[in-house]
């Protein structure tokens, strides 16, 4: 007689699928509790929202943070180029960069700095050599 080989597998399927149910309800009971414990852990939750993007805990805007937190995928993380051209030594003047960082150009899309920092951005892009 030849036992059915098939049964262990559903067996443990089963197991798994009413374990990832039990607790994904774990999860959604606990939802406040836990995105708090995350925002602890992320260094203080609204704070270092603002410094991934850019800005500091007093509400500067740091161009270099901001382009390691957005550009660097395009541009390199030494931002000599990559998907997108470089920007090292770049000889555009800065009217030019402020209108590619509002409105974008070719793949780049637009508004990825906040136009009240655009002209902070094309200054430091500038700046690079």
């Amino acid at each position: 007689m030849q036992k059915n080989a098939i049964v262990p597998y559903i067996l443990i399927m089963a197991f798994g699928i009413g374990l990832i149910f039990f607790l994904s309800i774990e999860g959604v009971n606990n939802e406040a509790e836990i995105a708090e414990e995350h925002a602890t852990e992320e260094g203080g939750g609204e704070a270092a929202e603002g410094e991934e993007g850019g800005e500091t805990a007093e509400g500067d805007f740091d161009p270099e943070a901001h382009a390691q937190a957005n550009c660097i995928s395009c541009h390199g993380s030494s931002y000599e180029g990559g998907v997108g051209p470089s920007l090292v030594g770049t000889e555009l003047p800065q009217e030019d960069i402020e209108e590619i960082l509002i409105n974008g150009k070719g793949t780049m899309p637009g508004g990825l700095v906040p136009e009240e920092n655009v002209a902070a951005m094309a200054e430091w892009v500038l700046s690079l050599e």
